[in-house]
């Protein structure tokens, strides 16, 4: 599979897959006789997998040092390279926290807005105003 079609297929563009076969985030992609990638269902996990951590919020920096652990295939890392990913997902639950406490404080000014948001917001206008002699 070339390069626009694993593109397609993991959602991410040419340069970011190239970008990350250049840093290590995956193996090395095999080439064609014409030196064109040949992206097998393995590179295609790996960019997926990157993908996501990514979206995760897992630095570029994180995920180079798990992968290369991965890719050093020891086992005394493992223990490390678990120590890693329950660290990215605790940083990970603590932004998910942040967001629910906006998104719950945001659904209450909704269901608020007539009888409270709507006057704060009037007594804003009015301070403007009044500020401005207008």
């Amino acid at each position: 599979m070339n390069i626009k079609e694993a593109a397609k297929l993991t959602g991410l563009s040419n340069a970011t897959i190239r970008y990350y076969e250049q840093i290590g985030l995956i193996m090395p992609v095999p080439r064609k006789a014409n030196q064109l990638r040949d992206f097998t269902e393995r590179n295609i996990n790996q960019l997926n997998f990157a993908k996501k951590m990514r979206n995760a919020g897992v630095s570029v920096k994180h995920l180079q040092e798990y992968v290369e652990m991965v890719f050093d295939d020891d086992d005394k890392t493992i223990p490390i390279r678990k120590e890693l990913l329950k660290e990215q997902a605790d940083e990970m639950q603590e932004r998910i926290d942040k967001m629910q406490a906006a998104h719950d404080h945001l659904l209450y000014k909704i269901e608020n807005y007539d009888n409270h948001l709507r006057q704060a917001e009037d007594r804003l206008v009015n301070e403007r105003n009044n500020k401005n002699g207008l």
